[in-house]
């Protein structure tokens, strides 16, 4: 089991209330709550990172074009073929 630690948190009253609410609503204390969201948003920011830093190794490799049967210039250009 990972061992848990015990922070401070200083909130507007307004907010505590509406959190208290939302906690019970869910069948969570407060702190339960604010666990479960602090890993989500962790989660969720490293799911991001992690995307982020493939999607830039893509952009920096090299793309490799390549054809089998490479078509000639001419019937590329062959106006006739396209009316």
């Amino acid at each position: 089991m990972a061992m848990k630690q015990n922070i401070t948190l200083a909130v507007e009253k307004k907010l505590l209330t509406q959190a208290r609410a939302l906690a019970a609503e869910r069948g969570l204390s407060v702190s339960a709550l604010l666990s479960s969201e602090l890993a989500r948003l962790v989660e969720q920011e490293g799911a991001y990172r992690r995307a982020q830093t493939s999607a830039v190794a893509r952009l920096e490799s090299p793309v490799r074009l390549s054809f089998r049967n490479k078509p000639s210039r001419d019937s590329l250009h062959d106006r006739q073929g396209l009316r």
